[in-house]
């Protein structure tokens, strides 16, 4: 019988290979904890990396259309703009987030995996329905039973 062989890959690297970020797409990211530890679960530090969500600087020419910060993950529903890369925004967005919250926890380390998941809105996907999908994430998780008092999300279209 013959052995099949498979190439190897690199981790997550090669998850990335081959991808090309376009202007103006509009992409889903997921990101998880460090070993999906639900730091956010302290609000100090929720509210922290939220600041830093809003925070345009961090956006460069990218827009966030919807997020949600979850105990140990978050979705973002983010425009690309002009310029930087998907993978550039989503390390400015993870470092300044965790930075944020490493003060209001007063510790050092990772906060963040490494990794990140993207799907890439085709044009028959709908945006409005997506960003409803990522606010309803507290509602599903049974954090609260109206997504008017889970604190920690935002989408443009309010």
């Amino acid at each position: 019988m013959e052995r099949l062989t498979y190439p190897r890959h690199n981790g997550h690297a090669a998850l990335r290979r081959g991808r090309s970020d376009v202007a103006q797409q509009i992409y889903h990211v997921t990101i998880t904890t460090q070993a999906r530890n639900p730091v956010f679960s302290n609000f100090e530090a929720a509210a922290a990396a939220s600041r830093a969500f809003e925070t345009p600087v961090f956006l460069g020419n990218a827009t966030l259309l919807a997020w949600v910060l979850m105990p140990d993950h978050a979705h973002w529903l983010l425009q690309l703009g002009e310029g930087d890369s998907l993978a550039t925004v989503v390390a400015r967005l993870k470092s300044a987030s965790a930075r944020h919250a490493n003060l209001a926890l007063r510790r050092r380390g990772n906060v963040w995996s490494r990794a990140f998941h993207d799907h890439a809105l085709r044009h028959d996907e709908d945006v409005l329905a997506t960003a409803r999908y990522i606010i309803a994430n507290p509602l599903r998780a049974g954090l609260v039973d109206q997504i008017g008092d889970y604190p920690f999300w935002n989408t443009i279209w309010l």
